[in-house]
């Protein structure tokens, strides 16, 4: 069931708010830039995200194919979301740092069901030989 969760960096500089539905599915990915922050995501689309604060505290880092910002807080160094279009993965795409939610409990949290791409090697709907590391 879609719910708007409210979500922040450490500092809380940044805060946000999205329209998820976790039962629905998170997921993990093996590319570089994930498996190196164990980056734990959850898919919104643009127009379900708001930005409530911290614009101003944004850093954003690109790499490869320049399809992704991976916004982090600039005081605390927090990636609470990234920014993003990979066709692949429907088009422009926010994906919610799951472990940086305010309003989730231990228990949804472990509820959630994760799912596995394989970024590494661009297969983002195949889930890659070996998972258990992330």
């Amino acid at each position: 069931m879609n719910r708007i969760h409210r979500g922040s960096c450490h500092c809380g500089a940044v805060r946000y708010e999205a329209e998820l539905d976790l039962a629905a599915g998170t997921g993990r990915c093996n590319c570089s830039i994930c498996r190196k922050l164990r980056f734990w995501g959850a898919m919104a689309k643009p127009a379900t995200f708001r930005l409530l604060s911290g614009e101003d505290a944004l850093a954003d880092y690109q790499f490869a194919t320049h399809s992704a910002h991976n916004l982090f807080c600039r005081h605390c160094g927090v990636h609470a979301f990234h920014r993003g279009y990979v066709e692949a993965v429907g088009g422009a795409y926010v994906s919610i740092n799951v472990a940086c939610l305010d309003d989730v409990s231990d228990e949804e949290w472990a509820a959630a069901p994760v799912g596995y791409a394989d970024g590494r090697a661009d297969n983002w709907r195949e889930t890659p030989a070996v998972s258990s590391y992330l």
